[in-house]
């Protein structure tokens, strides 16, 4: 009874309050409706009294915080060791404190001086920048740069025959590449041997105007060296190497071929070359031999080429000017002679000759924007058989480069030439042809190039045929030894010689693979 009135007595003798809010209630603060005074989250004392105490909750101040820096109570806080660390060992007499750690060294030092840091001493050289980061490296074997490359690619073409009446066929070509360039004081010898093998999946029937079976080949090489005999005095040579076949479409291709024939065309040249001030005299001298095999017919029989076999002796001399930096005028003459294995061809005619050109021109060289040569001249050929009549004709040749910008190049190649040819009453075959290549690094690995071409043929009044052609390439190097090439061609030939047109499309994606 005592407990229940002391209990009554107090609650008695309390005063009530009303409960108090913000003086707005559009624009309330934080407690608000709940003053912290009053809020049930506030902690509360050992004696039940709310306000700063030194716990909440049973927890000591600043149990969760972090193990850096400075707590609530403005004391530096401890790392707790990661378990199964050791325990820090005690610090006294005896027991000096464990050194800082320091961060572990990343590389060796080097010596000022090596460096490049070191007082006085001359700056280090630069390392070159690498203009093309996606470029054919190469090898060093002994003291030659040896690069080596192999292309084989695939595709489809719609005339690969020439055929007025176009016939399509898969086409497949493995093109193997060898450069090798000695890295020589003095003296130089270099090699360049590229080479192609072309072949469909398709035997076509037998035609008149193409063979059975349309695989062939392609080689060229070429082996030239150079021995300093004194600062002004150098002789030179060469070595060179063709291995092909008549192109498709030409009149010079037989009637009832199984395949065509090949030829190979090789020999040499010796010669010197001497300075005298700016003026430059080259003298050489020249050997070839072309020589075809046997041709294989349908019927299964073999025809000889032998009559189309030849040796050609010559005679070279050019002279230079260097007139000022970057052109070099000059001045070109050649006479040759032309000697059959036999001296009457299938036809009854002659065809050993005579022939000479003469040319004029320069060769430029203008900061490196410019570079290479072009020339005009005149040329000719007297054949044995007087029922032949002299060939003679306009001689052009340029190849040029011009450096357009830092990502575009431009090609100009011309060349002209007089051939042989086994027509009846025709002396030979006066060739020009004339192409622009236009190269554009879209990214350093992303590589455009498209090429135009024309070309003439005149076989003495006979026959003039006229070609065309339009190449686009797109080639992506995936790093310096792979490289993805992707090609469109369109070859036209118009000739005045009934049922000779004819137009085919070439579409090949292949793999390049250097080193």
């Amino acid at each position: 009874m005592l407990a229940c009135a002391l209990l009554g007595a107090t609650f008695l003798s309390s005063p009530c309050f009303a409960q108090a809010l913000t003086s707005s209630m559009l624009a309330p603060s934080i407690g608000g409706f709940a003053p912290a005074q009053d809020s049930p989250l506030r902690p509360v004392n050992d004696r039940g009294v709310t306000g700063s105490v030194p716990g909440a909750y049973g927890n000591p101040p600043a149990s969760g915080a972090a193990d850096t820096g400075y707590d609530s109570l403005n004391r530096r806080r401890k790392m707790k060791p990661y378990p199964g660390t050791p325990k820090p060992r005690f610090v006294g007499p005896g027991n000096p404190p464990n050194p800082p750690l320091q961060a572990p060294r990343v590389t060796a030092p080097v010596s000022p001086s090596f460096a490049g840091t070191a007082e006085g001493a001359p700056p280090r050289r630069r390392l070159k920048i690498d203009d093309d980061p996606f470029g054919q490296v190469g090898n060093y074997v002994g003291g030659f740069l040896v690069k080596e490359a192999v292309e084989v690619s695939g595709g489809y073409d719609s005339n690969p025959g020439r055929f007025s009446q176009p016939r399509g066929s898969a086409i497949y070509r493995v093109a193997p590449e060898l450069q090798a360039t000695s890295d020589w004081s003095r003296h130089a010898l270099n090699l360049d041997l590229r080479g192609s093998f072309t072949g469909y999946g398709t035997r076509f029937p037998d035609q008149t105007s193409s063979p059975v079976d349309l695989d062939r080949p392609d080689v060229n090489g070429k082996l030239s060296g150079r021995i300093d005999v004194t600062r002004d005095t150098r002789i030179t040579s060469a070595l060179r190497l063709r291995v092909a076949t008549d192109n498709p479409g030409s009149p010079d291709v037989q009637v009832g071929l199984s395949k065509y024939p090949v030829y190979a065309n090789f020999g040499g040249t010796v010669g010197v070359e001497q300075d005298f001030n700016r003026l430059q005299l080259q003298v050489n001298g020249n050997a070839d031999r072309t020589v075809y095999q046997y041709s294989k017919l349908t019927d299964g029989r073999s025809s000889s080429n032998d009559d189309r076999n030849f040796n050609q002796y010559g005679a070279q001399a050019r002279l230079n000017y260097d007139w000022m930096p970057g052109v070099k005028p000059f001045t070109e003459v050649e006479a040759d002679t032309r000697v059959h294995d036999l001296q009457f061809d299938r036809n009854g005619y002659q065809r050993d000759s005579n022939g000479a050109y003469v040319k004029a021109g320069t060769s430029f060289e203008f900061s490196r924007l410019l570079t290479g040569e072009v020339a005009a001249g005149y040329s000719w050929r007297d054949y044995q058989d007087p029922r032949l009549k002299q060939l003679s004709g306009l001689l052009t040749s340029a190849s040029l480069v011009w450096t357009a910008t830092g990502l575009t190049t431009v090609r100009l190649d011309a060349t002209s030439s007089i051939n042989e040819t086994t027509l009846e009453g025709v002396s030979g075959s006066l060739a020009r042809d004339y192409s622009v290549q236009v190269d554009h690094a879209f990214r350093r690995w992303l590589i455009g190039t498209a090429k135009f071409g024309y070309g003439t043929t005149d076989y003495e009044g006979t026959r003039f045929d006229r070609r065309y052609f339009a190449e686009a390439d797109l080639v992506y190097k995936l790093t310096r030894t792979f490289a993805i090439k992707g090609t469109v061609r369109r070859d036209w030939l118009k000739s005045d010689a009934p049922g000779v047109n004819s137009a085919e499309t070439v579409v090949m994606l292949g793999v390049r693979v250097q080193r």
